[in-house]
């Protein structure tokens, strides 16, 4: 059986934990931030998890993570 292929796309946007966690970095970051407060785009910084519902679709982009 061939190898299974991993989403380019998937492999850029998703890092696995170590404890098997999936991370993502948060959306609502990029343009149009005048508009929004310091401590609002404060809160922005870092990764997030994914959510529970998600989760299965990402793993099946990312079959060796």
């Amino acid at each position: 059986m061939p190898k299974m292929k991993t989403k380019s796309g998937a492999k850029k946007r998703f890092k696995v934990s170590s404890s098997g966690r999936i991370k993502r970095g948060q959306a609502f970051k990029r343009h149009i931030l005048t508009k929004k407060t310091t401590k609002g785009k404060r809160q922005l910084r870092g990764m997030t998890g994914v959510h529970d519902s998600d989760k299965a679709m990402v793993h099946a982009m990312l079959p060796y993570a």
